[in-house]
């Protein structure tokens, strides 16, 4: 269902620039000619020339597949809300049931764009994560947001975090099962930074399964895993049933890290450069919109709730997305570090560091033989050209640089100057 998008604080129309007729046109030939271009900049507000003299879409009806999960919210709200149609576009939101299913549409083309692991995208462009195929990362959906969940059995036992879950998997020797979500995705990649932190190693002293998000808190109340790291709201909804508490947040891990992404195939963004950049700007805009304060972020949380999109109760969305958390076992804080859509619009830009981060993880746990050539695989996946046209779009500031700089919970510090010799260095490693 579509939102009233007569409010104005949703989406506003930027005045139409000057866009004058040639000389030897009479204006009825000028609108009748160049209407569709006309109306798409009145709509963006852009008066630059795109490709092929027009900044029309080249594809105006998309499908954007997305897995049940809080983070796909700002795909959902420019549908919902109506920013698509300032930009020229249609976009419909696709449910799916998995990260595998998200990966085959995408390849094949029954879905143009995606909701997507940003380590999916990558594992796809090197073949690690299924056959070969060139892509693109358009912009991070989100920072942070997920978390590490650990069964109620275990907390019972006095596993509540990684130092005690290693104490505990050291005395009590046994099978141990963690789950995360696809194999060269983002939860795996924080599970298992996070368990060889706490000095557990997860290629040898536990078992990894896969389980779609949706699935987690069915799976673990059936004790099928010992823990799991997964978006929310599945690890609020393992504390509302009383089966999980939550060991830590990604943004523990990592503050700020990088997580879902809009991806598409390169070949898309070749054939359809300009809708590539509509709809980026589309979703960047919804994105400011969900963080502009407390009502959007509600709004946000009861369209997203539905059977159509997450299909949970509101109240499984809508605390943690205001950094409202509790464990599970008593203790509640306010983290100002929660799930974001835009913040200062620092949260969108596709760093070249943040893609390479995900490689040289790929590497550590064996998933890649040989170190690729991180910066140029980055360069190439990472369609900063695409993002910066649709950051102007939508009003979004720029960073000042295509890097960034991290220090990491074990302390280890990752700023993309030697991705190989970082790779390499970790103690816990495949």
């Amino acid at each position: 269902m579509s939102a009233d998008t007569t409010d104005t604080s949703v989406a506003t129309t930027a005045p139409a620039p000057e866009a004058p007729a040639p000389a030897s046109a009479s204006r009825r030939d000028f609108i009748k000619k160049g209407a569709a271009t006309a109306t798409f900049f009145s709509t963006l507000g852009h008066s630059g020339v795109w490709a092929a003299g027009s900044d029309a879409p080249e594809k105006t009806e998309v499908k954007i597949g997305f897995i049940p999960l809080t983070d796909c919210a700002s795909v959902v709200m420019a549908a919902e809300l109506g920013i698509d149609k300032k930009y020229g576009v249609k976009i419909v939101p696709t449910k799916e049931a998995s990260w595998a299913g998200v990966r085959d549409k995408l390849v094949n083309g029954e879905l143009d764009f995606a909701h997507v692991l940003y380590g999916l995208v990558y594992g796809l462009q090197l073949g690690t994560s299924g056959p070969q195929k060139d892509m693109a990362v358009l912009m991070n959906l989100n920072h942070n947001g997920q978390a590490i969940t650990l069964s109620k059995k275990l907390a019972d036992k006095g596993a509540v975090d990684g130092p005690s879950l290693a104490k505990l998997m050291a005395a009590e020797k046994r099978e141990y099962t963690f789950a995360q979500t696809f194999p060269t995705g983002t939860h795996a990649m924080w599970l298992y930074y996070w368990l060889a932190a706490a000095g557990i190693d997860p290629m040898k002293d536990a078992r990894a399964i896969v389980v779609p998000p949706p699935q987690m808190v069915a799976n673990m109340r059936v004790g099928n895993m010992d823990g799991f790291c997964v978006g929310e709201p599945w690890n609020h909804r393992a504390i509302m049933d009383g089966i999980g508490i939550t060991a830590n947040t990604t943004q523990d891990i990592w503050k700020d890290h990088p997580e879902k992404v809009l991806g598409t195939t390169a070949d898309f963004v070749a054939k359809n450069p300009n809708t590539a950049r509509a709809v980026t700007a589309a979703i960047l805009e919804a994105g400011k919109w969900i963080d502009a304060g407390l009502q959007n972020k509600n709004k946000m949380a009861e369209t997203i709730a539905q059977r159509a999109y997450v299909n949970t109760g509101v109240d499984a969305i809508n605390q943690r997305i205001l950094g409202r958390y509790q464990n599970g076992m008593g203790k509640t804080w306010d983290d100002p570090n929660h799930m974001k859509f835009y913040n200062d619009g620092s949260v969108n830009f596709p760093y070249l560091s943040d893609g390479m981060w995900f490689m040289t993880q790929h590497k550590r746990w064996g998933l890649m033989k040989t170190h690729p050539d991180y910066l140029a695989v980055a360069k190439k996946v990472n369609r900063i050209d695409v993002y910066k046209e649709a950051a102007s779009a939508s009003k979004t500031p720029l960073p000042k640089s295509d890097m960034r700089s991290v220090k990491m919970m074990d302390g280890v510090v990752w700023d993309g100057k030697d991705p190989a010799k970082y790779a390499d260095g970790f103690k816990i490693k495949a």
